[in-house]
């Protein structure tokens, strides 16, 4: 008992002592319990048949009866599919932002460094909604440059956005365009915390510009490259939906219908919130269990985990 009251005196007075940082930390706190913690409560409708009339309490209990009707829906292995091969094609590329952090750090300072840096980063600020505009000019069979390209050489383009096969490809690749350069940041960052007296050492000892890219540069990413692709394993079936939605039309349907697609249109679009809370809470359990296997992998296989 004394040795409890003695530790909760210490930590009083370590709060006391440290109260201007706990002040600082507060509307961060409210905020995260206001907006993350507190509507978590509706996670209670994907048991229930809601009405908004009723109310989420008075709303009657109908326990997985949402579940089991996704379940055996003729969309659940069509929007888990798409969203599976989409997220896989994207953690395919995940290896691309490290090696341009490489080769921009194998780069002599100066301003072409600069100016391939600028012009990397620039895609990254342009909107969702504008890149996809830009995507439906650039590859439209008619007017855009790949319907040109394919007339200068006597043939005739295909429809790539109304195409269910090139989806993923298109999707995919225009996201590593965009955000490649961004990305690499986070890795070019790490690398310049590298101490110079290793390349100076390896130097002496006759190392070439590869092995010092592969003994000092990649050993030191490793860390940083293994929390990230954790984080991007967990959100597997997290695929963005603005993109998605905003590339989607009849034709290709049935390669881009993802689950957060799915549980827009039902939920919104069809007023089946009960249903689409399901969905989304599936979606949600399927991300944690995910998150902490590969975690658990990672710890046991090497000494980087989240947690």
């Amino acid at each position: 008992m004394k040795s409890g009251a003695s530790n909760l005196g210490r930590t009083l007075g370590q709060i006391k002592r440290n109260s201007g940082l706990y002040l600082l930390l507060l509307p961060a706190v409210i905020l995260t319990m206001l907006f993350a913690y507190k509507p978590m409560y509706g996670v209670l409708i994907a048991f229930k048949d809601y009405s908004p009339a009723l109310g989420i309490n008075a709303s009657p209990w109908v326990g997985f009866k949402h579940f089991e009707k996704f379940f055996n829906s003729y969309q659940f292995s069509t929007t888990i599919k798409n969203t599976i091969i989409i997220s896989l094609y994207s953690i395919a590329t995940f290896p691309i932002p490290i090696v341009l952090a490489l080769m921009v750090n194998q780069m002599k300072a100066g301003r072409f460094r600069r100016f391939f840096q600028t012009v990397s980063y620039m895609p990254h600020f342009i909107s969702t909604v504008v890149m996809v505009g830009l995507m439906l000019i650039l590859l439209s069979p008619s007017t855009g440059l790949v319907g040109n390209l394919y007339r200068l050489f006597g043939g005739e383009a295909p429809d790539l956005i109304g195409s269910a096969g090139w989806f993923s490809s298109i999707y995919v690749w225009s996201d590593v365009w965009q955000h490649v350069g961004w990305d690499s940041i986070i890795f070019i960052a790490a690398l310049s915390t590298v101490d110079p007296s290793l390349y100076e050492a390896a130097t002496v000892d006759g190392a070439s510009r590869w092995h010092k890219v592969r003994y000092i540069d990649i050993p030191m990413l490793m860390p940083t490259a293994i929390i990230l692709l954790i984080l991007r394993v967990g959100g597997l079936l997290g695929v963005g939906f603005e993109k998605v939605y905003l590339m989607q039309n009849d034709l290709n349907i049935t390669s881009s219908e993802i689950l957060s697609t799915y549980i827009y249109k039902i939920g919104l679009l069809s007023s089946q919130y009960s249903f689409s809370s399901a969905v989304n809470l599936f979606n949600t359990v399927i991300n944690f269990m995910l998150l902490i296997l590969v975690n658990q992998i990672s710890k046991k296989f090497s000494e980087n985990s989240l947690w």
